[in-house]
């Protein structure tokens, strides 16, 4: 395999294991990028050998009520024979080479009690080189593999600075939820003071805080100072709908990477998010 994932590559890996069934235009959308570069990330993902598209069942719905986990001992010689063999059955759904008081470990699933018993008595009874087995009927499924879900290399750290305790509620749930570590601050300097101590991966900013421009100067003092020069810088300001409206330039600031007018819908913002982080990247 080439390059290693990237956190562009894992959120469309997560995104891909919340619906397989997406397009790939949404995919765009939510990440904020455009739809040609999800299509080449998604093409080298499977060719690649990162991952492959597969199919979760219902076992119980599709009449295979009887989920089994088998473990079995073997003779050392005969494991790789023994493995080969049942491999190729149509009841096994997986078969692992595991470490511990096991050799193997099936996954299995059957129609009835009747076709269990054939498979224990008969498959597995007739291998010569099988010790002992011990098999453990699933009950209930509380968690399997298709529900786990690819973690963050490194969850980012978006730093969130505004005097709203309900706004920075609301950024910390939606950022969280989407597997970013949030930080806080009320105003800049405290914002500013931070950062030196605890480099961001990027700030969400708000305009007025303790006076008009205070959110505006803290990321000139960003942009000023080497350390910190590099931080993508997100403002955020409901100043579109205050008298000083017209006295900012809220497309076309040069401490700003990007801005959004409050209230800001949590997609949005996450997406927003993804593509300064991705950028920057």
């Amino acid at each position: 395999m080439s390059a290693q994932l990237d956190e562009l590559d894992r959120d469309i890996i997560r995104i891909l294991q919340e619906n397989g069934r997406i397009p790939n235009v949404e995919i765009a959308r939510r990440l904020g990028v455009a739809e040609g570069t999800i299509r080449k990330r998604l093409e080298r993902l499977l060719d690649e050998g990162w991952m492959r598209l597969a199919v979760a069942l219902d076992l119980p719905r599709v009449g295979y009520p009887h989920h089994v986990f088998i473990g079995v001992q073997c003779e050392p010689g005969a494991v790789p024979r023994i493995a080969g063999t049942l491999q190729h059955e149509s009841a096994v759904i997986a078969l692992y080479f595991v470490a511990g008081e096991w050799n193997l470990l099936i996954e299995a699933a059957f129609d009835s009690p009747r076709a269990l018993t054939y498979f224990l008595l008969h498959t597995l009874g007739q291998q010569s080189g099988i010790l002992r087995t011990n098999i453990l009927q699933v009950l209930e499924i509380i968690r399997s593999s298709a529900d786990w879900r690819l973690p963050s290399a490194r969850p980012g750290h978006i730093l969130v600075v505004d005097d709203d305790p309900d706004f920075v509620e609301f950024c910390r749930t939606v950022l969280t939820h989407a597997g970013y570590q949030v930080s806080s601050a009320a105003h800049g300097e405290q914002a500013l003071a931070l950062m030196h101590l605890s480099r961001p991966d990027l700030v969400l900013l708000d305009v007025m805080m303790r006076d008009i421009w205070d959110g505006l100067h803290a990321a000139e003092q960003m942009r000023a100072d080497q350390s910190l020069a590099g931080i993508p810088v997100l403002m955020v300001s409901s100043i579109a709908d205050s008298p000083y409206a017209g006295m900012f330039p809220m497309d076309a600031s040069p401490a700003a990477d990007a801005f959004l007018a409050k209230p800001i819908a949590p997609d949005r913002l996450v997406a927003e998010v993804r593509r300064l982080l991705a950028k920057r990247g």
